[in-house]
């Protein structure tokens, strides 16, 4: 769950390529995936049945005052009986999927790049390397999905055109300093039980050593020996403090210079639990003390080095740039109080 640990170059990245009635699963490696269904197999799957005839479509229920952050831990529902990692569904309603439109033979076909957060029913929260060179009409954002892979959701996703992509104006391609973009959708997503918004930290926050949660659709191990996952997975890891963080870094090929840039925070470092390639974009979420179970989103899947070892990975630090985000909201005429805490 985490992307691919280079940090002087743009990610690799696995993606889902999401048809209209199909999902097929690729990357960019080997052309087979451990534990992971055949291409052939995918190919004969229908992707929320988007194909069948549907006589009444789902009634969704919209909330009359939705308030950020608020996590599902039991699901919205009904509970599965899965692995302690996979997530439930509605789990992390503010989770989204960055799906980029490409032409093949003669239809267009939806291909996975990257994670992201819902912040404002028609804004996203992501990474800048996910959509660097990419231009609006390329990308799309979808909400509400959970398992990439079936139909039997209570719940339709829902799809919004991506209009606009705000970069942060000091971006550093080479190391990936100051990560961090929004996407504006062409109109907004509409919030229900499974799609909220999730709570932002007031500015400069720190996190250190709290117990948070990433979520994503990227592999379970790095190299070869990992699967891309079909049900949103979840990882519980600590946040490690910056001075503690760069001197682990310094152990690694980065070598004893290296300096942790202060756009940058830091969790996990616990052998097995880590996001991995595939994952970038997505949120690294820690609840909010006395608002439990609300959830603030503190960082973005930026990069690391490799998967899952004694080495945390790196996220952008969302609370670092607090004040940016609210300068492009406000200047949008969007509303803030989105991914304000409502107590």
């Amino acid at each position: 769950m985490a992307p691919h640990r280079l940090p002087c170059a743009l990610l690799v990245f696995a993606f889902y390529i999401l048809t209209s009635g199909t999902i097929i699963i690729s990357r960019t490696t080997s052309p087979a995936l451990t534990a992971s269904p055949t291409i052939q197999q995918l190919i004969s799957r229908r992707f929320r049945g988007l194909e069948e005839d549907i006589s009444k479509p789902p009634i969704v229920p919209v909330l009359d005052n939705p308030t950020c952050g608020k996590r599902n831990p039991d699901g919205i529902g009904f509970r599965i009986a899965g692995g302690k990692d996979e997530s439930e569904y509605g789990e992390f309603p503010w989770m989204v999927a960055i799906l980029q439109q490409e032409q093949v033979r003669d239809h267009v076909e939806n291909v996975y790049v990257c994670g992201g957060s819902l912040i404002n029913p028609s804004v996203v929260l992501t990474a800048v390397h996910c959509v660097l060179n990419k231009s609006p009409n390329q990308l799309k954002v979808r909400a509400g999905e959970w398992d990439t892979q079936t139909k039997n959701e209570l719940f339709a996703h829902q799809d919004r055109q991506v209009i606009e992509i705000v970069i942060h104006p000091d971006y550093f391609k080479a190391g990936l300093y100051n990560d961090i973009a929004l996407l504006v959708l062409d109109t907004p997503i509409e919030l229900n039980d499974g799609i909220q918004t999730i709570c932002l930290p007031p500015p400069n926050a720190r996190f250190d050593y709290q117990r948070c949660h990433v979520s994503g659709w990227g592999k379970d191990l790095f190299g070869k020996a990992g699967a891309y996952q079909a049900i949103l997975k979840k990882v519980e890891i600590p946040i490690v403090p910056h001075q503690q963080c760069q001197t682990a870094l310094r152990s690694t090929r980065l070598g004893p210079k290296f300096m942790l840039h202060p756009s940058f925070l830091c969790a996990g470092g616990v052998e097995g639990r880590d996001a991995c390639k595939g994952d970038g974009g997505s949120p690294l979420v820690c609840p909010i003390e006395g608002s439990a179970p609300s959830y603030q989103q503190v960082g973005i899947v930026s990069w690391g080095i490799g998967c899952g070892g004694e080495i945390p990975g790196v996220y952008v630090d969302v609370a670092h740039f607090r004040t940016w985000i609210d300068g492009q909201i406000e200047s949008r005429r969007f509303n803030a109080s989105s991914y304000m805490l409502s107590r």
